[in-house]
């Protein structure tokens, strides 16, 4: 059989766990050899990763007969296409109020964060060592192709298709400067006069400019980013030791948690102590738009910061608009050109009309009409734009109108996202061989660029989960998670229409996430239990742990109001009453003697009661349960309701969101293989798109 043009598929077995990565190549060379007529050439052709170093599987080039064949052996858990994602695209901790570099060097430099990106361009000064120790004694992690530092401690690449654009590196290195600018977002070192061409011109900082980085580059110019190389980096990240990834790529059509790649190397990671915190998405402000989605990650929506890039238009006759929101570096020295409204140049040959052309929708707009002019989406005859400034944004936070919104397509009652952070004009590290504007006619190169999209808020919460690890290092993914969550910063419903579909339980903040009070904790048995409730069984489940022994048996599918989330959330089929009973556990993490009571607040239509209504603990490390039981009248057609439930001790202030809404009829479904049909919303695709 020749296997030189086939798909590839990743698979996942029920082999020992003490098998290692040597025992586990031999042995997926010998279940390839045999399916492949016993040819060892085709065998060693067709294997193109083999899982062995945290998690056991394979990725191979079979066709669609011998992937038919190979799905039905016994040892066989999951056989999974090898789907595409893409990349979803520093005052900002000064707008946090939070100072870097707070605690001790050397209580930072022991945290590594790894990041699945486009790479990273080492030279560049953020990613400089000066005064660095070596790498914390628990790295096992490689450089390939590049110079590793005591910053950059670990820098792999993948590409299993064998791919290379000429406009790539076959190597770690950045060729889109997508990766440079997440990582030195979240942990670059101290750049003095740094600034896009003059713009917002500073100080550039990571969140923690002491933490390490090691780089998965799994994304690849005009390629994106594959489920296999995907699988391959998290094998290595885990074994390697870092302690946070952080990964701005997903699909704007989310997958079941057997199907998507993301998910299931985020459950590896957390089974291995490791937070995976991931962009929500850059497909809003349409509802359900949201992914990455599964409950052991940590969402992150992007939101403004109190600075603003404002590029004046002056038309011919003098006057003056002030309100263009840009980012514009060019000088055009009075040179005026015709302006010229988006309704009537639509690109109709293209199927666009009038609503698609004056919103400028990509492709809307007729090439030939536009050229050499100033668009605008309202009429006005000739203007010059001027050079951007910098001004104050006195609205901030409010959440971007591109960030992905909710409700969770795949589990209505777990809100996603989970967390909003700083995604706006963000300025960081940028590749030098890249466009700073993403057009192949910009031949400019600079050493940073200020770009916005959920990319740019996940590493602010991936530095901010580095932050509490550190000060925290035997804190669980779900801990840290709850920390960040409960912690947040109120956002205000008047600015964001969608209010926590926007922006989860409010906008981090990196002080306060360090000193939660409670903390809600959950274990892998947790998440299976609650993968069972949402409808998988037994097969379903073993495709997403990859354990043979992972079991649904005597567990009845249901709501997931008994998973320990730091959140609520009730969705109710219209014409159906209010009634929902959440149990969740918290545990003591401060004071060793404290008691916390309890505070309501939701619209009076929907009747809250907390059981019970105070919590006292006499040591660190104590769990108290209590339950939350929400009732109210039948609902149709009814906007989110927006409560919450706080506990406090005089010292800390544990707040989570409670949110009731209305989902159309027979939407929820316990069956885990219609995502879209689950709250009614969409349709399924396996596209995947980076998150710029």
């Amino acid at each position: 059989m020749q296997c030189l043009n086939n798909s590839i598929f990743y698979y996942f077995f029920s082999v020992l766990q003490f098998y290692f990565t040597k025992r586990a190549i031999n042995d997926d060379f010998d279940l390839l050899f045999g399916l492949l007529d016993g040819s060892a050439s085709l065998a060693k052709e067709s294997l193109v990763y083999s899982y062995g170093r945290s998690f056991n599987g394979f990725a191979a080039k079979l066709s669609p007969p011998e992937v038919d064949t190979f799905s039905k052996m016994e040892r066989v858990i999951s056989v999974i296409p090898n789907h595409k994602l893409h990349l979803h695209t520093t005052h900002s901790w000064e707008f946090m109020d939070f100072s870097p570099g707070k605690i001790r060097p050397q209580e930072e430099g022991n945290i590594v964060i790894g990041f699945l990106d486009s790479g990273i361009w080492p030279e560049s000064e953020s990613f400089n060592d000066e005064g660095m120790s070596p790498p914390p004694a628990k790295w096992k992690g490689k450089c390939h192709n590049i110079t590793c530092n005591n910053k950059i401690i670990g820098a792999r690449y993948y590409n299993s298709e064998g791919l290379y654009p000429t406009t790539e590196f076959k190597s770690p290195r950045d060729a889109i400067g997508h990766g440079t600018h997440t990582s030195s977002t979240a942990a670059g070192r101290e750049v003095d006069g740094a600034s896009f061409l003059g713009l917002a011109k500073g100080t550039a900082t990571g969140g923690v400019p002491n933490a390490r980085i090691a780089v998965y580059k799994v994304c690849w110019d005009m390629l994106g980013c594959s489920n296999a190389d995907i699988l391959a980096a998290f094998d290595d990240a885990i074994a390697d030791g870092v302690d946070i990834l952080s990964m701005s790529l997903g699909s704007d059509d989310p997958q079941p948690f057997f199907d998507d790649a993301l998910a299931i190397g985020a459950f590896h990671a957390m089974k291995h102590g490791v937070l995976s915190s991931a962009s929500a998405g850059n497909s809003g402000p349409s509802p359900a738009t949201a992914s990455n989605l599964a409950p052991w990650m940590l969402t992150v929506a992007a939101s403004s910061m109190d600075r603003k890039f404002i590029s004046q238009v002056v038309l011919g006759n003098g006057e003056i608009y002030p309100q263009g929101i840009a980012v514009n570096s060019f000088k055009l020295n009075g040179t005026s050109f015709p302006l010229v409204w988006a309704g009537d140049v639509a690109n109709y040959s293209g199927g666009n009309g009038l609503l698609n052309a004056k919103n400028c929708l990509p492709g809307s707009l007729n090439s030939n009409k536009i050229a050499g002019k100033i668009v605008l989406c309202n009429r006005n005859p000739i203007g010059t734009i001027l050079v951007g400034e910098t001004w104050k944004d006195i609205m901030a936070p409010y959440v971007a109108s591109f960030s992905s919104r909710g409700p969770n397509r795949l589990n209505p009652e777990i809100l996603k996202p989970d967390i909003t952070a700083p995604g706006l004009d963000i300025l960081a590290a940028w590749s030098p061989v890249a466009s700073p504007s993403g057009s192949p006619f910009d031949t400019r190169k600079v050493k940073f660029n200020v770009i916005s999209g959920t990319s740019m808020s996940c590493p602010h919460a991936s530095a901010v989960a580095a932050y509490v690890k550190a000060l925290h290092p035997n804190w669980s993914p779900a801990a840290i998670k709850s920390a960040i969550m409960t912690t947040a910063n109120v956002m205000d419903p008047r600015k964001n229409d969608d209010h926590e579909f926007a922006y989860g339980a409010g906008h981090v903040n990196p002080l306060a996430a360090t000193n939660p009070g409670l903390v809600y904790n959950a274990s892998e048995a947790d998440y299976i239990h609650f993968l069972c409730k949402q409808g998988y069984n037994t097969s379903t489940l073993k495709q997403i742990t990859g354990e043979s022994n992972a079991s649904c048996d005597g567990i009845v599918p249901g709501r997931a109001w008994d998973l320990n989330y730091p959140t609520f959330g009730v969705a109710v089929e219209d014409g159906q009453s209010v009634n929902a009973t959440f149990t969740r556990t918290v545990t003591n993490v401060a004071s060793a003697n404290s008691t916390y009571r309890v505070t309501v607040q939701m619209p009076s239509s929907v009747n809250v009661e907390v059981h019970p209504k105070e919590l006292s603990f006499s040591t660190v490390g104590e769990k108290k349960t209590f339950t939350v039981k929400v009732s109210g009248p039948k609902m149709v057609e009814q906007p989110i309701q927006s409560g919450t439930i706080v506990w406090k001790d005089g010292v800390h202030v544990v707040r989570s969101p409670l949110i009731v809404y209305t989902i159309t009829p027979n939407s929820m479904t316990t069956s885990p293989f219609r995502p879209t049909e689950r709250i009614g919303f969409g349709a399924n695709s396996n596209n995947w798109n980076m998150h710029f």
